[in-house]
């Protein structure tokens, strides 16, 4: 048995894709394609695949991870290329390698966001972000699984820089995020409803939310690395396979 990584991403409208729909979508894919899937033991057999941080409904994102098991040893660029055209267009599969040592999981320390404010100026969102980041802490409430939660947003986000850029052709302020992995998972959502909090600032129109990184974190300059980069490291050189 072969366990590969997948990298992938949700674009336009298919961020509306929820975890679970992307879940079916990728079991009918991984048919289409007629990969040696291995399954799980017991009654009902399913094909081993495991999902690992998952972005919110609505968001889109660059950096989506999962692992598959196949039951005979598979070249991850062909596996790529049958997968990516099973998917329809705006679930798009961007990479896949051979998995090495270590957990997937335990890698994806951190996310970098990239969250478009149209019809707010650069200048609003470059104050409120000021104000955000001065605070000690910020508490949020969200709705969970378990009731109505209070949780602290401010102490997740490593670094967020307001700029100006576009959306649509029509230029806005965008937010770029670096958001630590923790238990509660502090979301893009969370950040601005601490900024309505803190700063009173509000968007016209709902935010565009984009993934753009999700792996270790560099603790020196707050970057967020490829999670692969060590099973691409760990894989012999093709002439010695």
């Amino acid at each position: 048995m072969q366990k590969l990584r997948v990298r992938y991403a949700k674009r336009g409208r298919l961020r509306f894709t929820s975890h679970r729909d992307f879940g079916r979508a990728f079991e009918r894919a991984v048919r289409r394609a007629g990969l040696p899937m291995a399954y799980s033991s017991g009654f009902h057999p399913h094909p081993r695949i495991s999902y690992a941080n998952a972005s919110p409904t609505g968001a889109a994102t660059e950096a989506e991870y999962l692992e598959i098991s196949v039951a005979e040893i598979c070249d991850p660029a062909d596996i790529l290329q049958r997968l990516d055209a099973s998917l329809p267009a705006g679930l798009d599969v961007l990479d896949v390698v051979e998995a090495g040592p270590g957990s997937l999981a335990d890698r994806l320390e951190a996310s970098r966001w990239q969250i478009a404010l149209s019809g707010v100026e650069t200048t609003t969102a470059k104050d409120a972000v000021a104000r955000f980041v001065a605070q000690p802490a910020i508490e949020v409430e969200r709705m969970t699984k378990r009731g109505l939660r209070a949780f602290d947003c401010r102490a997740a986000v490593v670094t967020m820089v307001a700029r100006a850029g576009e959306v649509g052709g029509r230029e806005c302020a965008i937010l770029d995020v670096v958001i630590r992995h923790g238990t509660p998972a502090v979301r893009p959502d969370d950040i601005l409803a601490g900024l309505q909090e803190i700063a009173g600032l509000v968007a016209p129109v709902p935010p565009l939310q984009t993934r753009i990184a999700q792996g270790p974190l560099d603790a020196e300059t707050a970057g967020v690395g490829d999670p692969l980069g060590p099973d691409r490291d760990a894989q012999p050189p093709a002439g010695d396979r």
